[in-house]
C-alpha cells in the first residue's frame, strides 16, 4: 500500500497484519468519519479523516522503531470512534464532552466484535494483550504526556487548521527522539515550541466557543434522530454521510429536526452567554513535553516553572454557555 501523507510524505506499508487490518469494513469506514466532529461549517476546509490519523499513528510508530504489536495497536486505537467522532460524547448518557473517552472505554468491545479479532488472532497478537496501554508507552499516554496518538494528530492539526507550515511540523519530527519507552525532545527550544504550538491547537480550535457550538448541535440533532427512531445505534458505527442521509428525509415532517439541522449549519444565529445559556464542556488538552537539557531528560516545567501552571489550567475542561436565535 502506497501512500502520500501530509506529514510523513510518501509512506509504503507492506506488513502484512497491518494490510489485513486495513482492508477490514471496520476499518475503511473511517475514511467518512471526520477527525473533529462536524468541522467543515466551524473550521472551512480543514476536514480530516479517522483513517487518515490512524495511518499516520502506526507510520510515526513505525518510524521510530517501536515494536510491531505497538504498531497494531496504534493502527487499532481509533477504530471504535463513531460518525462524527467525538460528538458521541455528548450524545451518549455515559458519554462525558469534560473527558471525551467514550470511543476509548467501548474499544476492546468493539475489537472483539469485528472482523479485526480473527485478524490479530492469525498473526499472534493476544486481543487482551494489544488492548492494554500499559503495554505500549509509546502509543498512548495520560495528559500532559507526549504518546503518538497526541503527537500525531497534533502535527496533523497544525497543518490543516494553518497554524504552521508542513516545512515547520517536519522540523518538529526532526526533533523528536524516543528514550526508555518515552517521547522525548533534542532540546528545550524544540521541547518549547512543539508544546506552544499545541496549546495554540488547543485554545483555538479543540475546545473553542466554535468547538462547543459544533459539539452541541450536532449531538441535538443525532439524539433527536436517535430519540424519534430515524436512525439506530448501529447506524452510528457507519459512516458520517450514512448516518447523513438516513436522517434526512425526515426533515420533511419533523420540523424540530429541521431546525436543528439548520443550528448545526448557521453559525450566526447563536452568541455566547453566561449561565442561563446552555452549558457545554469541552476537553482541553496541554502537553509538557522531555527533552535533553544538560545533559539529562528534564520536563519543560521544570525548566521554565511559568509552564506548570499553564498547565495546570489548561488541563481543567472548558465550559460555555451558548444562546440560539431560532
Amino acid at each position: 500500500m502506497r501512500y502520500t501523507d501530509r506529514i510523513y510524505g510518501s509512506v509504503e506499508i507492506t506488513e502484512p497484519v497491518a494490510l489485513d487490518i486495513i482492508a477490514t469494513p471496520e476499518f475503511q469506514r473511517l475514511k467518512d468519519v471526520d477527525q473533529a466532529g462536524y468541522s467543515e461549517p466551524h473550521f472551512p476546509g480543514s476536514k480530516h479523516s479517522r483513517f487518515e490519523h490512524s495511518l499516520g499513528v502506526y507510520e510515526l510508530l513505525r518510524r521510530f522503531g517501536a515494536p510491531l504489536a505497538e504498531q497494531v495497536a496504534g493502527l487499532i486505537h481509533d477504530v471504535s470512534h463513531s460518525a462524527f467522532s467525538h460528538t458521541i460524547d455528548y450524545i451518549m448518557h455515559d458519554g462525558s464532552g469534560r473527558y471525551q473517552t467514550y470511543q476509548d472505554e467501548i474499544l476492546a468491545d468493539y475489537v472483539q466484535h469485528s472482523r479485526i479479532a480473527a485478524i490479530l488472532e492469525k498473526y499472534g497478537f493476544p486481543l487482551a494483550f494489544i488492548m492494554d496501554d500499559a503495554n505500549f508507552p509509546l502509543k498512548e499516554t495520560e495528559l500532559p504526556d507526549l504518546c503518538a496518538d497526541r503527537i500525531d494528530y497534533s502535527l496533523r492539526g497544525l497543518i490543516v487548521y494553518g497554524v504552521a507550515s508542513t516545512a515547520a511540523v517536519s522540523h518538529i519530527l526532526t526533533k523528536l527522539q524516543t528514550a526508555n519507552g518515552s517521547w522525548v525532545f533534542a532540546d528545550v527550544e524544540s521541547a518549547r515550541q512543539y508544546a506552544q504550538l499545541f496549546k495554540e491547537l488547543n485554545d483555538t480550535y479543540y475546545c473553542d466557543t466554535r468547538t462547543a457550538h459544533m459539539y452541541k448541535t450536532a449531538s441535538d440533532y443525532i439524539r433527536r434522530a436517535l430519540d424519534y427512531g430515524y436512525i439506530g445505534r448501529d447506524d452510528l458505527y457507519t459512516t458520517d454521510t450514512a448516518v447523513l442521509q438516513k436522517i434526512k428525509p425526515h426533515h420533511a415532517h419533523d420540523l424540530i429536526l429541521q431546525k436543528l439541522w439548520l443550528r448545526m449549519n448557521n453559525l450566526t444565529r447563536w452568541e455566547t452567554g453566561d449561565e442561563d445559556g446552555a452549558p457545554v464542556y469541552c476537553k482541553s488538552r496541554c502537553v509538557d513535553p522531555l527533552c535533553r537539557h544538560e545533559g539529562v531528560l528534564r520536563r519543560l516545567s521544570d525548566i521554565q516553572s511559568e509552564w506548570k501552571c499553564i498547565v495546570a489550567e489548561t488541563l481543567q475542561p472548558r465550559r460555555h454557555f451558548l444562546k440560539f436565535y431560532d
